[in-house]
């Protein structure tokens, strides 16, 4: 776990979501534990409204993390990079990105909790993305997670 990570953000362990263990291999704690804020920039760099509240980016970013300090270096390294621009309380995407179901998004059948909600759900919807995967989600959820909803 990163050291500016909230231990309690409430995803699943990563055997729960197929990506080792602590004592797999450098790649299997890699995939367990992304960076959370290139994830974060990742997530942000795929929204697909073009405009949204700082209020519905930090929204989507709390799927990551709840830790404030993270939060902002999230949105402040996005900002940096590019992939937002922020005025006013809005912040605006610069990269026209989202997630594709077909090919980004994986179900997997276990027992988890929504990482948006906290639910317990029993198929997860995981993002694959570059930074590393990202879930469980429930169907509801994942809508909004990407932009869908």
């Amino acid at each position: 776990m990163a050291d500016d990570e909230d231990p309690a953000s409430g995803g699943p362990t990563a055997d729960a979501a197929g990506g080792g263990s602590a004592t797999g291999t450098r790649s299997d704690r890699e995939e367990a534990d992304p960076d959370p804020v290139e994830l974060g920039v990742e997530l942000l760099s795929k929204l697909e409204h073009p405009e949204l509240s700082v209020a519905e980016a930090v929204d989507r970013i709390e799927t990551v993390t709840t830790h404030p300090a993270t939060t902002r270096k999230i949105l402040d390294e996005a900002e940096k990079r590019g992939v937002i621009e922020r005025e006013d309380g809005v912040v605006r995407t610069t990269g026209g990105g989202y997630v594709s179901f077909q090919s980004e998004v994986v179900t997997k059948e276990g027992e988890f909790s929504c990482r948006r909600c906290g639910a317990s759900i029993s198929t997860g919807y995981f993002i694959e993305l570059d930074a590393g995967e990202h879930g469980a989600f429930g169907p509801e959820c994942i809508r909004k997670v990407t932009g869908r909803d």
